[in-house]
């Protein structure tokens, strides 16, 4: 972990310097964070920890525009609240957040108060909806993450975690709880979470080793995804990004669970990333007979923190939108 000299007002990280490690009889790691961009003066470069009988070290690169603060309450620590500045009054003229219905606004101010960190791929995914006519729809957005034993190098890498920290983001335009139902894939019973703008930083981490590694059941974990939205009696529409890593178990039983689920609103985007093969998600409507309106599939590469945020979010809510404009 680093911090900014506080002595220096106004200093803050830009980019993170190679972390190397040595260990006799075994190649030197580097690990390279991206860059910092956000203001963040705190970073945790990597993790040391204990796993059975042996030692493991985790690449994290995570940063902290609330400094030590926010390092301390990940880890546990309380930390008393500075007092709440007042926010400063909007030129005149100007209004901030996207229209919603009846000229509501989806107000950002939350995320730059509690995730300073996100304000930027949010303010992103709202300029990709307002292009896209949908920044005055709301909808009730849920993750499933793949926990299959080939996942583990993307969890060890932060790249799950980054994956979900750009969700929660576009959740903060679609609906401004501030809350995204995290479902990890992994077996029979999937594991129901949360992750929030409050709670977000190392949350993935700290949530998928409560689960144990297995074969990824994309299934049950969407039977899961939509008992839970019925449970909540919310009346906009659900948007479920489903990340795969490879194919499901029972194809069958994904193509009921589609069109079962078509009359309830709730719209399925199934994102490729990982090892695997993801012909099945890509097929999904290729064919000219196919008959799911609410599903759609996003290849987001091996790699999908590289993919630009622009990018990032219109391969994320294209379909979703064509399918809201219906």
């Amino acid at each position: 972990m680093a911090s900014a000299d506080p002595l220096q007002p106004g200093a803050v990280f830009t980019r993170a310097p190679l972390l190397l490690i040595t260990q006799p009889g075994s190649p030197t790691l580097s690990f390279t964070a991206p860059d910092f961009t956000c203001g963040e003066t705190a970073v945790v470069l990597a993790e040391l920890y204990r796993r059975a009988a042996g030692w493991k070290v985790r690449a994290v690169g995570q940063g902290y525009a609330s400094g030590l603060a926010g390092v301390a309450t990940d880890y546990g620590v309380d930390v008393e609240p500075e007092p709440a500045a007042t926010p400063p009054l909007p030129p005149p003229g100007r209004a901030g957040g996207n229209p919603g219905p009846s000229g509501s606004e989806v107000d950002l101010s939350k995320v730059e108060r509690l995730a300073p960190g996100l304000v930027p791929p949010a303010r992103q995914a709202g300029r990709v909806l307002a292009d896209r006519s949908i920044a005055d729809r709301r909808a009730a957005v849920y993750l499933i993450l793949d926990h299959d034993w080939h996942m583990e190098e993307l969890y060890e890498s932060f790249a799950v975690q980054a994956f979900a920290e750009r969700v929660l983001a576009l959740s903060a335009n679609l609906d401004d709880d501030g809350t995204v139902p995290v479902i990890f894939s992994s077996g029979e019973q999937p594991f129901l979470e949360e992750i929030r703008l409050d709670n977000y930083r190392r949350r993935i981490g700290q949530l998928h080793t409560q689960v144990d590694w297995g074969w990824g059941n994309v299934a049950a974990a969407m039977r899961r995804a939509a008992g839970h939205y019925q449970e909540s009696g919310a009346v906009d529409p659900a948007f479920v990004v489903t990340q795969v890593g490879d194919e499901p178990l029972d194809k069958a039983e994904v193509r009921a669970l589609l069109q079962n689920t078509a009359p309830l609103g709730v719209f399925w985007l199934f994102v490729g990333f990982g090892r695997g093969k993801l012909a099945f998600y890509r097929n999904l409507n290729a064919s000219a007979s196919a008959t799911f309106t609410n599903v759609a599939f996003y290849d987001a590469t091996k790699n999908p923190g590289s993919v630009p945020d622009e990018r990032f979010y219109a391969g994320l809510v294209e379909a979703f939108a064509a399918w809201l404009r219906r």
